[in-house]
């Protein structure tokens, strides 16, 4: 449950907690997770995907994403197209960072209160891995991936993390670069914000209806900072 709010605080603020999606919202991983895809595919001698098509997965959990990569492999070979999207997955681990502006635009939404939260398509391993970093400790008071509950756009990430908070679906906010982030907030009664710098080109945003679609992590830090 969140802590007690002074009156004034919970008047002042429209969202208790706030969902960040991982991927391409947080950490700037779009270009290695979408090149990490193909040559898994390549790998196993499948048809190699476009990288219009390899990052559009990104957000899935990791057995739908690379199933819906590669439609031409059998499911035979699943198993070992996921070694190898880990084996290239790791080589690269260290090239991705955080994108600038992150961790000020996160410190300023703790000093005011909310409840940060990531709502990823990563395993749980993965998701545990990039939290050791010395700068993101303590920044998150929760998580959920995929491989613990449902991928996206399937709902539960939310729902479980709204039950654990004690907060409503009105006064809970989702941010994701891509369609499957803001199809899960619509799927589990929440609003969102769209960011267009990830994996998915924004114009597919707007039938989902996202409060704001932020074009940098500066823009949405301001935004959030008047909105949220």
């Amino acid at each position: 449950m969140l802590p007690p709010l002074h009156p004034e605080t919970r008047v002042s603020r429209q969202f208790d907690l706030i969902a960040f999606d991982w991927d391409g919202t947080l950490f700037d991983s779009t270009a290695i997770i979408t090149r990490c895809i193909q040559n898994a595919v390549r790998d196993v001698g499948g048809l190699v995907p476009s990288d219009r098509d390899a990052a559009f997965v990104i957000g899935m959990s990791l057995t739908q994403a690379l199933a819906h990569a590669a439609p031409d492999l059998p499911e035979a070979k699943y198993p070992e197209l996921i070694t190898r999207y880990r084996h290239h997955y790791m080589n690269h681990q260290n090239d991705i960072s955080l994108f600038d502006g992150v961790l000020r635009m996160l410190s300023d939404l703790k000093s005011r209160q909310h409840c940060l939260t990531v709502a990823t398509g990563k395993s749980r391993q993965g998701l545990d891995e990039a939290l050791q970093a010395v700068e993101l400790q303590g920044v998150f008071d929760g998580s959920r991936t995929a491989d613990e509950t449902a991928g996206k756009p399937h709902p539960r990430m939310l729902q479980e993390l709204m039950r654990e908070f004690g907060v409503e679906p009105a006064r809970t906010l989702m941010i994701g670069d891509t369609t499957h982030d803001l199809q899960m907030a619509l799927n589990a009664g929440c609003p969102s914000v769209g960011v267009s710098y990830g994996a998915h080109e924004p114009d597919a945003f707007h039938v989902l209806n996202p409060r704001f679609v932020a074009h940098s992590v500066p823009e949405l830090h301001d935004w959030l900072l008047v909105n949220a």
